[in-house]
């Protein structure tokens, strides 16, 4: 019988669902962890399964300090599912894992020593055998259900199919996760922890967000926010269970999500990687963001009120207006319209005191209704941005407006 009389150091909190025979693997392996059991709790938070998880659970009360969560069936809600566990959950550190992980046998070790002493962090691990671009590696399956998963590592390590989606953009800066300028892109909650006051000041993770993918890029992103770095350690690890991941669903769920970030935190990081999404080009994000904020540095004293001034005087009465890339300075006679720049601080200071509605955007996707606007004007400032983003904005401005100008010189349809 596990001593659970003191409070435990961490809390694993596993989503599960209809997985309860790699669940079970997991619990084994979570006996075997080099940190005292009596140090950490397991919540098994289960999203609705019809199979024996509720058994299997029960079976290991006398080997683990275990709790068990279960909601209703109502579809794929593995944010909700992690918020109850971390509901009921009494340590000071959270570590959240995949149902369908098998674990290095110092992981629980691992993510504790990483918050003792240190600043406030989230901690990242490696997740071996999880990249969505390869087929399941034959025979793994098999290995995982009777070698312990170190000797899986030693035996798959060196294959690439094996190794985590994320190496070669983490390797690229060394695995220094907190040296990336969007760390949060590899924020995945496979495995992955945290302080629970932390969590909790942040609101968990968000619940509206249904289906796969997204809510855990988001959490990473206002931790950072709230003034919470990543760290990221290769040395603690788990390995994916291998199965077929019909992305043709998956996908389009990841856009829906990633479109709830957007309308959470309308900005031009996001809105890039919203786009980026919805054309499967999620590994571009970090790309396209580092060229946007070099061209900004570029422009950050272009002025142009001129060319808005002479759009200006085509503006008929009444005409509802959008600006793309607005700048500081807005002519006087532009009539009230929505003010959207990439530069945050140019905005702010263009629509200071003025009628005019501010928009911290690029314009490949704002959050303007469709027709809300009769005429949209596009300025010379997004000029060095054209050859990326030239389809894209003249598509949002169509959707968003009746009538489309393009201003100064460089800004051609074509």
């Amino acid at each position: 019988m596990i001593d659970s009389t003191t409070t435990p150091h961490a809390s694993v909190i596993i989503p599960t669902y209809n997985r309860a025979d790699l669940l079970r693997l997991m619990l084994e392996q979570l006996t075997r962890q080099t940190q005292p059991l009596s140090d950490f709790e397991v919540i098994v938070s289960d999203d609705g399964s019809a199979d024996d998880t509720a058994d299997v659970v029960a079976s290991f009360s006398e080997r683990l300090r275990l709790k068990y969560c279960f909601q209703e069936d109502l579809g794929d809600r593995v944010s909700l599912a992690r918020n109850r566990g971390a509901a009921v959950a009494e340590a000071e550190i959270l570590i959240f894992l995949d149902g369908g992980g098998m674990l290095a046998p110092d992981l629980v070790e691992r993510h504790i020593s990483a918050h003792v002493g240190a600043p406030r962090r989230s901690v990242l691990g490696y997740g071996w055998g999880y990249d969505p671009r390869y087929p399941a590696l034959e025979g793994l399956d098999r290995d995982l259900a009777t070698m312990r998963p170190e000797e899986v590592l030693a035996k798959y390590r060196d294959l690439p199919a094996f190794r985590d989606v994320r190496h070669d953009a983490l390797a690229a800066y060394d695995f220094e996760l907190e040296a990336m300028p969007l760390p949060w892109q590899l924020f995945f909650a496979l495995n992955v922890s945290m302080r629970a006051e932390d969590f909790h000041a942040v609101g968990g993770f968000d619940e509206s967000m249904t289906g796969w993918g997204g809510e855990d890029l988001e959490m990473g992103f206002k931790l950072l926010r709230a003034g919470v770095a990543p760290h990221f350690d290769k040395d603690n690890w788990i390995i994916e269970w291998p199965h077929e991941r019909d992305m043709t669903k998956r996908w389009p769920e990841m856009v829906a999500n990633t479109f709830k970030f957007l309308r959470k935190y309308p900005e031009p990081v996001i809105e890039i990687g919203y786009v980026l999404c919805v054309a499967n080009e999620y590994w571009r994000w970090e790309q396209c963001w580092l060229d946007l904020e070099r061209w900004s540095q570029q422009v950050a004293e272009v002025d142009v009120a001129a060319e808005l001034a002479q759009a200006a005087t085509r503006i008929g009465p009444g005409e509802r207006i959008a600006v793309f890339g607005a700048g500081g300075v807005l002519p006087p006679q532009l009539p009230p319209s929505f003010v959207a720049d990439f530069d945050a601080a140019l905005v702010r200071q263009a629509t200071a005191d003025t009628p005019h509605t501010p928009l911290h955007a690029l314009g490949v996707r704002t959050l303007l209704e469709d027709q809300s606007v009769d005429t949209v004007l596009i300025t010379s400032r997004l000029a060095g941005l054209w050859d990326t983003w030239r389809g894209h904005v003249l598509a949002e401005a169509q959707r968003i407006g009746r009538k489309v100008e393009l201003l100064g010189p460089g800004m051609t349809a074509g």
